[in-house]
């Protein structure tokens, strides 16, 4: 203490820093200068030293031990927390609900815990819950940190129609005043905005449809119209996709959307189901795609107050302009508007062209094998389709789409159709049959052709024709002896099930209806022979006796 009072003040230290910075680090000169001053201020060169290193150096206010328990070693206690920390993992519900820091520390200090090292069991007392969860916080092993999923990873397509963001989002607007379409019994349905976004442009094409939940047919009928040509010129967004990104929803889990775009050549990509073990969840937002709802929803649903539209078509009307200027705002990283970045960025050899509306029906059809009726009838979800007599009796491919009001029937590669639905029997003193098919009459001229037709006698008999002689070179056929080994005869049971099922069949009725004498004569019987002839015998003459009796 009396080293640290005869220390020179601060602002003399200060400005014999200052002085010392003047001169060269080997200059004899700063040797003077330190004995000059420590002679000044009474004290040795070294303590002058030793304050001008101390000079604005910055004091620790906690113990050089602060962070590290003295209970145990400090690897050991580390252990004890990844232990905490993997019990609260395991624990762990769907609720987020698990074990405390405390009953933690009961399981350590009563049973132990078994690790892949072996059991772990600490002494009573030795681990307290603040300390134990100050090293938590400390090593990041506490819960918040432990089970917070991985960073997000952000991806953009290099090439326009790449890859497209698709989903679907219910208007603000809720429900029009006169849908195009109702079904009875449901009351009007939900108006949904239906987006497609571009993923390397950010282009996007939304529609209003009115709908009563996710379904394939309204997705389908909204990407035909995103995938085909549009007759603005403003709006050049068109082409098919390579990729489409989604959610887990109806849509994706159809497959006849799933076969839709796999006809197309569009590959159909989902979130990721969320895994426990890796610490990975499942996408909650697409942002890509959600952001042109929310912009759709400010910006233009907002004016809904003033005027409303009176259906949905009206509503895609009003929505062509707004789509318009929303593509021709910024894009998202490049200086330029983002259907000039679609334009720029599309491959080399142009946008895959979408396919004519009657193709696309052709694509959403499930193939569905039936045999048809006698009646040349085939029923389809409770209605009755009339189909050619020829195909009575016969496996064809039914061929029902989404799209489709009529049915179409495939046989032998052959496609028939379409066929309404049958206006039921035909009324009594009305009758007529069906017209004949060219293959049906056809068959009925064969049919009387095969009761016309006759053979002469001797063709059956051989009539006056000789018999084909041998050719003159084969001198004869050697025939050769070959012993042939006794049959097999199997005169016992090869095992005790195979004589059991016998006895069934010799009975004719199982077993265990039997009294339990009988079965214990059976199992005696059996563990003396095998042999078919004996086991016949004795169980005819117990049964048949017992039956004379009766």
């Amino acid at each position: 203490m009396a080293d640290r009072a005869k220390r020179p003040p601060g602002e003399a230290l200060i400005d014999l820093r200052r002085r010392l910075s003047l001169l060269p680090p080997r200059d004899p000169g700063r040797t003077e200068i330190i004995a000059r001053a420590a002679e000044a201020y009474g004290i040795s060169i070294w303590t002058l030293y030793r304050a001008l290193r101390e000079l604005n150096r910055p004091k620790s206010v906690r113990r050089s031990d602060h962070g590290a328990t003295r209970v145990a070693p400090q690897a050991e206690m580390e252990r004890y927390a990844e232990i905490v920390a993997a019990l609260k993992i395991r624990t762990t519900n769907k609720k987020g609900r698990h074990v405390s820091t405390a009953r933690a520390i009961e399981f350590l200090e009563t049973d132990g815990v078994e690790t892949p090292e072996g059991l772990v069991k600490v002494a009573p007392g030795l681990l307290k819950r603040a300390t134990i969860d100050r090293l938590l916080r400390s090593s990041g092993l506490d819960y918040a940190r432990v089970t917070r999923p991985h960073a997000a990873v952000r991806f953009q397509a290099r090439r326009s129609n790449e890859l497209w963001h698709f989903d679907m989002s219910p208007s603000d607007l809720k429900q029009v005043e006169a849908p195009l379409w109702i079904e009875q019994g449901r009351g009007k349905p939900t108006l949904m905005l239906f987006s497609a976004v571009d993923d390397c442009s950010g282009v996007v094409y939304q529609e209003y449809r009115s709908v009563y939940g996710e379904d394939a047919e309204s997705a389908l009928r909204f990407l035909f119209n995103a995938f085909a040509a549009k007759p603005e010129p403003e709006l050049p967004f068109q082409g098919l996709p390579v990729t489409i990104y989604m959610d887990n929803g109806p849509v994706s889990r159809s497959r006849v959307f799933q076969s839709v775009m796999g006809s197309l050549g569009v590959r159909v990509l989902t979130h990721l189901p969320p895994k426990a073990d890796d610490r990975h969840t499942a996408a909650r937002a697409k942002g890509k795609v959600e952001r042109p709802f929310r912009t759709v929803k400010e910006v233009h649903e907002t004016l809904y107050h003033f005027h409303k539209p009176k259906d949905e078509a009206e509503a895609n009307l009003w929505m062509r302009r707004a789509l318009v200027t929303y593509n021709n705002g910024d894009h998202r990283s490049e200086p330029h508007a983002r259907i000039e970045h679609w334009l720029r960025h599309l491959p080399g050899d142009g946008v895959r062209a979408m396919c004519s509306w009657e193709r696309f029906c052709a694509f959403a059809r499930e193939p569905e094998r039936r045999t048809v009726a006698g009646d040349a009838t085939v029923s389809v979800e409770g209605a009755s389709y009339e189909v050619e007599p020829e195909l009575a009796g016969e496996t064809v491919t039914l061929l029902w789409g989404l799209f489709d009001q009529q049915l179409f029937v495939e046989h032998d590669g052959k496609r028939h159709g379409p066929y309404e639905p049958s206006r039921g029997a035909v009324p009594l003193y009305r009758y007529r049959k069906y017209q004949k098919s060219r293959a049906e009459e056809r068959l009925d001229k064969v049919v009387r052709l095969a009761d016309q037709l006759g053979l002469p006698r001797a063709t059956v008999t051989g009539g006056d024709r000789p018999l084909p002689s041998l050719p003159p070179s084969t001198a004869g056929l050697a025939v050769r002896q070959t012993p042939f080994p006794e049959p097999a005869v199997e005169t016992a049971y090869p095992t005790g099930l195979a004589a059991r099922h016998a006895i069934v069949d010799q009975l004719r009725r199982p077993l265990g209806s039997l009294p339990e004498a009988d079965r214990a004569f059976i199992d005696a019987l059996l563990g003396e022979t095998l042999d078919k002839t004996i086991i016949a015998d004795r169980i005819r003459e117990r049964f048949q006796s017992r039956r004379g009796t009766s």
